[in-house]
């Protein structure tokens, strides 16, 4: 146990965002999007089976799931030092997991240079808002700053559904419910049907998975409540395109037109490394104007992209244009604007 908490302490002490325990490699973590080894120690199976047992002794938690099913999610805290969040896994037959470091602290949105644009979300008071972008770009970390300025300058009930909990939030001027999967909730779909007899004022939707958590998800916002949910999507249209396609093609019209009237913003952000080493977001905002609510119930997604160009004076911003404005600043190298834009060979030309 002791070897364990020494890693989670250095993980801590370096800032990393991750720690790696696979069998065939050392136990490592990732610091700035580096991965890099704690120690020379090669791992076998039965040293991975004796550290994730450990976590679990940590946590306070069964190994039954995981072991009848190979998967398991779950969170933990050290107090006085952080909270991890568990994905464990099998992998050629051992046990394998990667930890997720988060901080006590809800971080300042200007140290992690969240732009004022995204920080506005919280001011919408009905609605859907969605963030999208691929695992590891920073979601969670952008959603609990926008909670945090909702609880600190809102007097109103938030429940946040979670799988696991990240960040905790405390109460200050809103009342927070916080709920975790699978420990205060059977599912995502049991607990926002139950959230909607809990008077909440703001909901956030940890994952939409499937057609009934949206279905129930966009009820809910058509019934007045504020809901911000995540989608695993690159770009504001494609998180509009998998809504829809979550659906029967007998179905899938009524959500269009459901989702033109609640959908308020779309922010799709990804992580990308600044000349420093360190890694840093770039953002896409679309807000749901007249024009794009009726791409939406028209099925003319292809449009919307160029309808988020054209709306920059209500705010809203373009992946590429935040990328460029990142150059533009001397964060990134041009490589880096040109390997993460949309439109590499546009953005080339461009710069």
């Amino acid at each position: 146990m002791a070897k364990l908490i020494q890693y989670l302490e250095n993980a801590v002490a370096h800032q990393a965002s991750d720690i790696f325990i696979i069998a065939g490699g050392s136990v490592s973590e990732k610091v700035d999007g580096h991965i890099r080894p704690f120690d020379d120690v090669r791992l076998l199976p039965p040293d991975t089976e004796g550290l994730i047992g450990e976590i679990y002794s940590l946590a306070n938690r069964s190994m039954d799931k995981y072991i009848a099913t190979g998967d398991d999610d779950f969170s933990f805290s050290l107090p006085g030092l952080a909270r991890f969040r568990v994905n464990a896994y099998r992998q050629r037959n051992s046990m394998a997991a990667v930890v997720r470091v988060v901080s006590f602290d809800i971080p300042d949105w200007k140290d992690i240079h969240i732009i004022p644009q995204v920080m506005d979300v919280a001011d919408i008071t009905h609605g859907m808002i969605l963030f999208t972008g691929t695992a590891g770009s920073g979601k969670s970390t952008t959603q609990a700053c926008i909670i945090d300025r909702i609880n600190k300058t809102r007097g109103c009930h938030i429940i946040t559904l979670e799988d696991p909990i990240e960040y905790l939030h405390r109460n200050n001027k809103s009342l927070v419910s916080q709920r975790e999967v699978a420990i205060d909730t059977v599912d995502y779909l049991s607990a926002l049907r139950s959230c909607l007899r809990q008077a909440p004022d703001v909901i956030l939707l940890g994952e939409m998975r499937d057609a009934e958590t949206i279905r129930t998800a966009i009820t809910a916002a058509e019934t007045g409540h504020t809901v911000i949910a995540t989608m695993h999507t690159k770009g504001a249209v494609n998180a509009i395109d998998r809504v829809i396609d979550c659906f029967s093609a007998e179905h899938q019209a009524q959500i269009r037109f459901q989702l033109a009237t609640v959908l308020r913003t779309v922010v799709s952000q990804q992580m990308l490394p600044d000349k420093d080493g360190n890694i840093i977001p770039a953002f896409e905002i679309m807000h749901v104007n007249n024009a794009i609510r009726g791409m939406i119930r028209d099925n003319k997604n292809y449009q919307i992209e160029n309808a988020i160009t054209a709306g920059r004076g209500e705010g809203m911003v373009t992946m590429d244009s935040s990328i460029v404005q990142l150059y533009r600043d001397g964060i990134i190298t041009k490589d880096t604007a040109i390997n993460f834009a949309d439109h590499p060979d546009l953005i080339q030309k461009h710069l």
